[in-house]
């Protein structure tokens, strides 16, 4: 689904910066009978190996809180 979305491309890695490496992390979703609803995997990045004051430039996760986005909201009103 990751290549059918279009969520990535590969590109060639720069000489000055260095890789985090990945994991596909796996989950069985089941029913309340115990039959499996759905397999799910996602693809994480191994953060423990960032290097403390060498990798932690350029990290950013495009999260928004709950209360943000009230508070934006009551703004707008």
């Amino acid at each position: 689904m990751i290549e059918k979305n279009g969520t990535w491309e590969l590109v060639d890695i720069p000489t000055e910066k260095t890789v985090i490496r990945v994991k596909w992390v796996y989950k069985t979703k089941l029913n309340l009978d115990g039959s499996v609803e759905k397999n799910k995997a996602r693809l994480v990045a191994k953060g423990y190996a960032q290097k403390l004051g060498l990798d932690y430039n350029e990290t950013y996760a495009p999260v928004v809180g709950l209360d943000t986005i009230r508070t934006l909201i009551s703004l707008a009103a």
